[in-house]
């Protein structure tokens, strides 16, 4: 494969992902967040750069040369409709006449309740709640980007992921810290409900074969993700791994709405509670049809996953 320079925005658990997925292929990378400054050793090729993505100018300096520019950065969960809409100004307007391939990593909230039918990329944006509004002009004001001819855009969706480095997961650290603690896991909705997960390892994979495809441009893809399984059906994977039981507490619409009143993550978090109430599948069938899929089996994901957070545990 020809050595290119990739540019990723955002320094978190995606576009670490994406940036191990780039580093194996021997891509030249640069890592961007505000301070410049990431928690891990870097592998050969990959380096680091301090800038605001709020700023065009500094989206412009620092993509003069790419190929791919990535956005992968989020901001904190509470704080989506402040703080996105400018981070997509400075972007756009930092690649505007670019021959960058802009690849975003999205989620599904856009689409709103479906009542258990798969989600397909041709669905109509339809959430109820604010977050997932806020998504869909997202993605309408990229993609009106490209089709302006100005920014060359590419969105790739994802549904719950979980893996290394994914900290505030459903499997992620506040999971983690219990099961260590041998206390019982909370569990949001019912967790008895098909729900599609994604290891983030093949939601990173998907955002960079987007971006090394023309064919890819001007749309949406659903990254491949393995069968659906339950919420329980997930934890007994992590439970068979560890080789331990583990107990699960299940909080449904009530309680979130009780504790949403103390704590603002679940008071954000009730707006999408009916992700977990009934069957959430995601179809990647375009995808597939596209670029193949082959996605990480589930055990072999939660290995991966159980490895890396008692790695961080026992360090």
């Amino acid at each position: 494969m020809t050595e290119q320079r990739h540019v990723i925005f955002g320094v978190g658990p995606l576009g670490m992902a994406v940036m191990d997925a780039l580093a194996a292929q021997g891509q030249t990378v640069v890592l961007v967040n505000r301070s410049g400054k990431v928690k891990e050793p870097l592998p050969a090729g990959v380096t680091t750069a301090a800038a605001d993505l709020n700023d065009p100018a500094q989206v412009r300096q620092l993509c003069a040369e790419a190929q791919v520019v990535y956005l992968c950065a989020m901001p904190p969960y509470t704080d989506w409709p402040r703080l996105f809409p400018p981070m997509i100004q400075g972007l756009l307007g930092g690649l505007a006449g670019s021959a960058a391939r802009l690849v975003y990593g999205d989620n599904l909230y856009m689409y709103g309740p479906t009542d258990g039918k798969p989600l397909r990329e041709d669905l109509p944006y339809a959430a109820p709640g604010h977050k997932g509004r806020l998504r869909a002009e997202m993605a309408q004001q990229l993609l009106a980007a490209h089709q302006a001819g100005k920014v060359k855009v590419t969105i790739g969706r994802a549904s719950d992921f979980y893996g290394p480095r994914a900290f505030n997961a459903h499997l992620g650290d506040r999971f983690f810290k219990a099961v260590f603690a041998g206390k019982p896991v909370d569990v949001i909705g019912n967790p008895d409900q098909p729900h599609t997960y994604t290891f983030i390892r093949d939601y990173a994979r998907g955002l960079v074969t987007l971006g090394a495809h023309d064919e890819a441009l001007g749309q949406a893809w659903h990254i491949p993700s393995p069968a659906a399984i339950t919420p329980r059906q997930l934890i007994a994977l992590v439970s068979t791994e560890l080789g331990q039981p583990l107990k699960i507490r299940a909080a449904g619409r009530l309680l979130v709405s009780v504790l949403g009143l103390f704590d603002p993550i679940m008071r954000e978090l009730k707006e999408t509670l009916y992700q977990w109430e009934k069957p959430y599948l995601v179809d990647h069938s375009k995808f597939a049809a596209a670029f193949g899929a082959n996605p990480t089996p589930h055990p072999v994901a939660v290995r991966e996953t159980v490895a890396w957070f008692r790695s961080k545990q026992n360090g």
